[in-house]
């Protein structure tokens, strides 16, 4: 397992993780926003909506300014660009072995091609109990049964 010494990717990691984060993000890639305008579509408290702030900035991913009585956030994506490094050496790991999984199939199909027969045309084997044509069970209830006596 590899070990991290920063802790900027899992930070970053951490607060991309969360939906609402991310839809916060989003909307911030249209411009600067106020909290207030930011808050508005997410269906929580101003004080709950500030923790998902705070997660983001202090992933670095926002900066807040204070201008009077209005805080404004705008996008800070160079951190999301340690994350994009990341993930892209991985990207190069599974794009090798989805490769290695295609050329497999592909041989695979070449070897043992399908069939193109359809499974209600298949017969089942004559020594099969199940080769005798079975009846589906009625729908309509039978003659009453026994009663107890009491």
């Amino acid at each position: 397992m590899v070990k991290f010494k920063d802790d900027t990717l899992d930070s970053i990691f951490s607060a991309l993780a969360d939906g609402t984060r991310r839809r916060v993000l989003a909307d911030l890639e249209q411009g600067a926003a106020s909290v207030s305008e930011l808050a508005r579509p997410h269906a929580m408290s101003l004080p709950a909506f500030m923790k998902h702030l705070r997660v983001l900035e202090d992933a670095g991913l926002i900066a807040r300014a204070k201008d009077g009585r209005v805080v404004n956030c705008t996008l800070s994506p160079e951190p999301m660009r340690a994350a994009s490094d990341w993930l892209a050496r991985y990207e190069k790991f599974w794009n090798g072995q989805l490769d290695s999984l295609a050329r497999y199939l592909y041989h695979e199909e070449e070897v043992h091609p399908w069939k193109n027969e359809a499974p209600e045309a298949k017969q089942p084997p004559s020594n099969s109990a199940s080769n005798a044509a079975s009846t589906p069970p009625s729908n309509a209830s039978g003659a009453p049964g026994r009663t107890r006596k009491r």
